[in-house]
């Protein structure tokens, strides 16, 4: 994977050096127009000639192709081993002016996602070898290469000191946070249409389903994920590196429960010895302008504009049934 990105995209790389400090050069290889359908990321692209609508899941450690599109495209199904898992061989995957050729990729099931079909998730295994950036106040996702940078702050759009968070673990974009003070780990998921505290986690800060101020607060209903409960409840103070957001309503969703769609394009349960007791979905990456950098292990980020953490519908998802 990391090859095919950076030999494919690396010829859109001239002329395309955005700002930054000393002799860091960043590199702009792509970017990428996208559309929010249910308020989740989507983009366009072509597999084996067929148009197709991609779904950008950084919170999905895998990518995979939906069973409808396989069905659609007439892919041949081969069984991945003893897993139970299934996987297709894509002759051609072009994404604008890029192309892969002959990429195996995993088979999930796929879930209700209304009138728009998503034939393929993106997840962080595509992006873990590049840096990356949400702008979605601009509808943009943007990859870079970068040289000679380390210690240089990467947030080019702005003079303003960014928002800083270390990148913890592989995998995944795990950050620091601090929930009511308490110190946890986070998880910046962009298949998740909203942010959510675990409901372990509300429990060890004091807050269950009998705490005043508890509602329901909606559904979640994503490709490669089962359907999520979720409540919303009052909390003293949210934190990530040196932004805090006082008494803000954070959702509570039981969202580490195991299923086999999440051993496909989720999380895998034991591959880290400490699990994240929080996501930060879409609602987070709207409200920020967020550069992911994996070459330094950093992310940085600076406020948008709109509610960090909106409240929800009082909805379940036994009412959308």
């Amino acid at each position: 994977m990391r090859k095919w990105i950076l030999a494919a995209l690396a010829v859109l790389a001239a002329g395309h050096t955005a700002a930054a400090p000393s002799d860091c050069k960043l590199i702009r290889i792509e970017e990428w127009p996208v559309r929010l359908e249910r308020n989740l990321p989507i983009i366009d692209g072509e597999i084996n000639g067929n148009k197709v609508s991609i779904l950008i899941d950084t919170g999905s450690q895998r990518s995979f192709v939906t069973r409808s599109a396989v069905a659609s495209m007439m892919l041949t199904r081969t069984n991945v081993g003893t897993t139970g898992l299934e996987s297709v061989r894509l002759d051609e995957l072009r994404i604008g002016p890029a192309k892969r050729k002959d990429w195996n990729v995993l088979v999930s099931p796929e879930q209700d996602f209304g009138a728009q079909v998503v034939a393929l998730v993106l997840g962080y295994d595509f992006f873990a070898a590049v840096d990356f950036e949400f702008d979605l106040a601009n509808r943009a996702i943007r990859l870079f290469q970068t040289r000679d940078c380390a210690g240089s702050a990467l947030s080019y759009w702005t003079d303003a000191r960014p928002v800083e968070a270390q990148i913890q673990g592989t995998g995944e974009i795990l950050v620091g946070v601090a929930v009511n003070g308490r110190p946890t780990l986070a998880v910046v998921d962009s298949g998740a249409t909203v942010s959510a505290v675990t409901m372990a986690e509300s429990v060890r800060l004091g807050i269950n389903a009998r705490t005043d101020g508890v509602v329901t607060a909606g559904c979640s209903i994503g490709i490669g994920r089962p359907a999520l409960d979720y409540w919303s409840a009052p909390f003293q103070s949210f934190a990530i590196g040196n932004e805090v957001i006082r008494n803000p309503t954070l959702r509570i969703a039981d969202f580490t429960r195991e299923s086999s769609v999440s051993q496909v394009g989720g999380r895998q349960a034991g591959r880290f010895a400490e699990q994240p007791q929080m996501i930060l979905g879409m609602d987070f990456l709207r409200a920020h302008r967020v550069f992911v950098s994996n070459s330094q292990r950093k992310l940085y980020f600076t406020y948008a504009g709109g509610t960090v953490f909106p409240t929800g519908t009082d909805r379940n998802c036994h009412d959308l049934r």
